[in-house]
């Protein structure tokens, strides 16, 4: 009898909790059907060409369930170590609000006083951070979508670029933040905004003609369940559980490559990343000066010995059959190496100890150039006097060219500048890699002269030196009298490039300086004379 009134009583809070609690929560039609992993129920179709997937960003697209990380890299790039630390200081605080207070608390230590104008953190430093957090399945999910629609809490200028450059979706629904003065006051609209703009999105684009809408949002959150079960024939959920199993989206399966990005921090600052970041910071100061320091002065024998033993590590190779390093020859040696930071020319001469290496480069910051121990000198982007000067430096000493024009961080290589294969009759090609713990030694948009002091911060930053096979260049005596000369220019440019490229394991491209610049700082990269 006693256990008759037990299952009666289980039944009794099951119908109420079914029936009053869920309606509550996701305002369910009747034409509507709710499930829970859509990455399996949404292979019942066959082609999902024909349908409209509504996503949420946060809760559906990325692994983390924490938007710290990408509201830091904002703090930081955007705003200076005073923000980021203003805002790691508070995060306890801000962990034990609620998800809304939170978001608005974050946005408002991250981007008050910003100008609107020279932010492109948006544009150059989060998607490479937003590419690293995206679930494989969930995105192959969303690549069978006729049209993808992209919903997020987080402010439009932080997700814009990487959704629709990156991901190729259609179309994203973000926030808007207030500005005054063309600077953003850190305070972002509110979630009914957001639900206008939404409905204004879904009558411009006509998602609902002939189309079916199918949501997918977070089970955990039920900020966006209202927003969906308005629009959506069909929702599924996705837990935080199911989030744990998700594989990371695998670099070669971006939609369009992440071949540039920009920002100082290498790592993601996660809360406890970025408490690492800012205890490392004083010895990191004094490390990187004593670096700095003893690495200029003392000589190659126990200059090389104290860099390893403070956490630099060099790796050099030679060929076997590669014997110009050591040859007498009348004529210096080029060395031709791809670009990974300023330091490139300098890790060569340690490499190969020879102090009395020069360096060409396009752009150099002055306080670079004194401290450099090696002879640099700036090229003018004038091919004839650029050529000369060449020359001149070769009949002084050895002399490494960078023909890339500018440093990329991912493995892939800029298109090489002919210039270098026209000045002198053999070429050594030097492949070179580079890794870094905690900051990057490069920059499109900031300052230049930090370059070298950023990589020096990393505790144990590492350079990889190769010296590949000798080539010979367009004004040896095979290539003279050829008519067409300046097409073997080419060719031995793209040769060298793809030596350099079969040795890294990198990608040869065909983009140029002028290409990183207009995306990462807005400009051409040119820097004007005062």
């Amino acid at each position: 009898m006693s256990g008759n009134k037990i299952s009666t009583l289980q039944a009794l809070v099951f119908f109420l909790y079914r029936f009053f609690i869920l309606r509550r929560w996701c305002h369910r039609s009747p034409k509507q059907k709710y499930q829970k992993c859509p990455s399996h129920g949404l292979h019942q179709y066959q082609d999902l060409s024909n349908h409209t997937l509504i996503f949420n960003v946060e809760g559906a697209l990325l692994k983390s369930n924490s938007l710290f990380p990408y509201f830091m890299v904002v703090a930081f790039e955007a705003g200076g170590v005073i923000r980021s630390l203003f805002l790691l200081v508070l995060y306890p605080f801000i962990s034990l609000m609620s998800y809304e207070m939170g978001l608005k608390t974050m946005v408002m230590l991250s981007f008050f006083g910003v100008k609107k104008e020279s932010f492109r953190v948006g544009k150059s430093v989060l998607p490479k951070y937003f590419l690293e957090d995206v679930g494989l399945g969930m995105f192959q999910v969303l690549k069978r979508g006729g049209k993808r629609v992209a919903v997020s809490d987080l402010p439009q200028v932080m997700i814009d670029v990487f959704l629709r450059d990156y991901l190729e979706i259609e179309v994203v629904v973000g926030r808007d933040m207030k500005m005054v003065g063309g600077y953003y006051l850190g305070i972002v609209e509110d979630k009914k905004n957001l639900e206008i703009a939404f409905d204004k999105v879904v009558q411009e684009e006509r998602l609902g003609s002939g189309r079916r809408l199918i949501g997918i949002t977070s089970f955990n959150s039920p900020s966006h369940r209202s927003l969906f079960s308005q629009f959506c024939q069909e929702i599924y959920f996705v837990r935080n559980s199911d989030k744990k199993s998700w594989q990371t989206l695998p670099q070669d399966q971006y939609p369009k490559p992440l071949i540039f990005h920009d920002g100082r921090l290498a790592v993601k600052p996660t809360p406890l990343n970025t408490l690492v970041l800012f205890m490392w910071a004083p010895f990191a100061a004094v490390l990187a000066a004593a670096r700095l320091v003893f690495g200029l002065n003392l000589p190659y024998s126990l200059a090389n010995p104290f860099l390893a033993f403070s956490g630099i590590h060099l790796t050099l190779t030679v060929n076997n059959h590669n014997d110009l390093i050591s040859a007498d020859r009348k004529r210096g040696c080029l060395f031709v190496c791809n670009h990974r930071t300023l330091l490139d020319p300098l890790y060569i001469s340690y490499a190969l100890r020879k102090k009395n290496m020069k360096a060409v480069t396009y752009s150099l910051s002055r306080l670079s150039e004194l401290l450099a121990p090696i002879k640099t000198v700036r090229l003018t982007r004038d091919r004839v006097k650029d050529g000369q000067a060449m020359e001149k430096l070769l009949s002084q000493g050895d002399l490494v060219v960078c023909p890339e024009g500018t440093t990329c961080r991912e493995p892939y290589l800029l298109r090489f500048s002919p210039l270098f294969s026209e000045v002198c009759d053999v070429i050594v090609p030097v492949a070179i890699d580079s890794h870094v713990t905690f900051f990057y030694g490069t920059t499109a948009s900031g300052l230049k002269a930090f370059d070298p002091i950023f990589f020096l911060l990393n505790p144990f930053p590492s350079y990889t030196v190769k010296l590949l096979d000798p080539v010979s260049g367009s004004s040896s005596s095979t290539c003279r009298g050829v008519p067409d000369n300046g097409k073997v220019n080419f060719e031995v440019a793209n040769h060298v490039q793809h030596e350099i490229g079969n040795a890294l394991g990198f990608e040869c491209t065909n983009l140029t300086r002028r290409d990183k610049y207009l995306i990462l700082a807005g400009n051409n990269g040119v820097v004007k004379k005062k």
